[in-house]
Order: structure tokens, then C-alpha cells, then sequence
């Protein structure tokens, strides 16, 4: 299975390739950071965003790509920013007919340290270990793309069984 990890942002969007299945040794095949200037206007940021990761499906042709759900924060402008990001990669991959999954901040960092609540040096420090990687991904934003590629190949084949167990109750429930 091969992820595009995107860890959404409009000055920095981070992007990360890894593939692998659960319960084997994981593969990086990239990482880096989408950057828009901040001083642009919205709609060129969102253009350039698009690009990017336009750029990385094309090079890495992922399976699915997996996006950091956006949750409220206290800062209105930098949720706007982030979930306009996250749209943008969510139609990005859409237009091409790659499934997107999301998955929440904390859902990440269990999945990956163990604790819905480590920090960016803890996750940077996993990802590192999980991909055998000589130093962390830099900047943050990077490391944190790679670890939304991690958990989602960790978490896919629980999710697809819940998935079509609902899907057959539903179906039974229906046809009784």
C-alpha cells in the first residue's frame, strides 16, 4: 500500500510517501513541504497548494491519501487556512478517484507513539525510528505528513473490516 500523507497548511503543507503494509517494515519514498508566501493572495496560495500536490501524485502515484482531519482551534484564521488546505488535497486526490481517509491529530500520534497526546518532537523521534531514518523529516509539518501515511497503513484493514461489517448489517437489516 503506498500513502500520500498530507499534513494540511497554507504557508506550509507538508507531504509524505510511505508505503508498506501493517505489520512489516514501513518504506519513506518522500517527504518535503508545499510552501505558499504568506503575504499572497488566498486564491494564488490555494492554486499553488493544488499544484504541489498535484506534482506529488504524479511522482508517487499513491493508493489512497490520507489527510489531517481539521478541528476547531482558537485561532478562526488559522482553521480557515488549514481546512481550505485540506480541501484542496481531498479534491486533488478525488479528481483522480484515490480514496481519502482522515484522520484526527490524535488519532495519529496514538497510532504512532502511543499517546494521543505526544508532542512534534515525539512523533518527529517515532517517524524516524518507524521509517529508519537517519534524523527526523524537517520541518515538523513534514515528519507529521509521514506519520498520517503510518497511521492510515496501520489503520486501513481495521477500518475496511468495520467498514463492510456495516455495510452487510445495513444491506441484511434492509433486505429482512
Amino acid at each position: 500500500m503506498r500513502v500520500l500523507g498530507v499534513d494540511p497548511g497554507l504557508t506550509r503543507c507538508g507531504v509524505g510517501v510511505v508505503e508498506g503494509v501493517a505489520g512489516r517494515p514501513l518504506t519513506m519514498r518522500g517527504v518535503g513541504v508545499v510552501r505558499t508566501p504568506a503575504d499572497a493572495e488566498l486564491s494564488l496560495r490555494l492554486l499553488a497548494v493544488e499544484q504541489g500536490i498535484e506534482e506529488w501524485l504524479d511522482e508517487y502515484r499513491p493508493e489512497f491519501v490520507a489527510v489531517e482531519r481539521v478541528f476547531s482551534q482558537h485561532n478562526v484564521r488559522t482553521v480557515m487556512g488549514t481546512a481550505q488546505a485540506s480541501a484542496v488535497a481531498m479534491l486533488c486526490a478525488a479528481r483522480r478517484g484515490i480514496p481519502v481517509a482522515l484522520h484526527t491529530p490524535s488519532e495519529v500520534k496514538a497510532a504512532v507513539t502511543g499517546s494521543g497526546r505526544a508532542d512534534k518532537a515525539q512523533v518527529g523521534a517515532m517517524v524516524t525510528r518507524l521509517l529508519r531514518l537517519d534524523a527526523p523529516p524537517k520541518p515538523a509539518d513534514a515528519a507529521d505528513a509521514l506519520a498520517l501515511a503510518i497511521c492510515h497503513i496501520w489503520r486501513a484493514p481495521a477500518q475496511n473490516r468495520l467498514q463492510q461489517a456495516v455495510a452487510l448489517h445495513t444491506s441484511k437489516g434492509r433486505t429482512a
